[in-house]
């Protein structure tokens, strides 16, 4: 199978744009993957072949720390989907909540930004914010811990 490059590095930048970990376009029997980290996988077995990476388009890394908190702890607010977080409504605006704030059921935590909309997280019971996990701004995918509310 010929490897259409240009279309490999179209679904790279669609990766980017839409904050998406992994993309799979199929025409007839032939399958292209692109995952982030630079894998890209191609037909029914799937086979990692290295790209170099092109200078310009724009590299983020990923500095934030691990999530020391488990998604299944009591207190974990985690995400409903993928797409990036907001702490606050817009730019410039105060934060929805600080570590250390009470929070009552229905406060809205955060928004996560998912394909052009807004989506507010509430929070499912209320209590004290013990940690915020991520960053404003920062990509988020599904079940990853946001904050934890005890």
């Amino acid at each position: 199978m010929k490897i259409d490059e240009k279309a490999i590095r179209k679904l790279a930048e669609l990766l980017d744009e839409t904050h998406l970990t992994e993309i799979e376009v199929a025409e007839g029997e032939q399958v292209i993957r692109v995952a982030r980290g630079g894998a890209v996988f191609s037909g029914s077995a799937p086979m990692p072949v290295s790209m170099a990476s092109d200078p310009t388009i724009p590299q983020a890394a990923n500095l934030s720390a691990p999530s020391t908190v488990a998604g299944n702890h009591p207190g974990a607010v985690v995400s409903p989907m993928v797409g990036t977080a907001y702490l606050q409504a817009e730019p410039g605006a105060p934060s929805f909540v600080q570590k250390g704030a009470t929070v009552k059921a229905g406060d809205t935590l955060l928004i996560i930004e998912a394909m052009k909309v807004m989506n507010p997280i509430k929070a499912q019971k209320g209590g004290v914010v013990t940690q915020i996990a991520i960053e404003n701004g920062q990509p988020v995918e599904y079940g990853d811990v946001l904050m934890v509310i005890e």
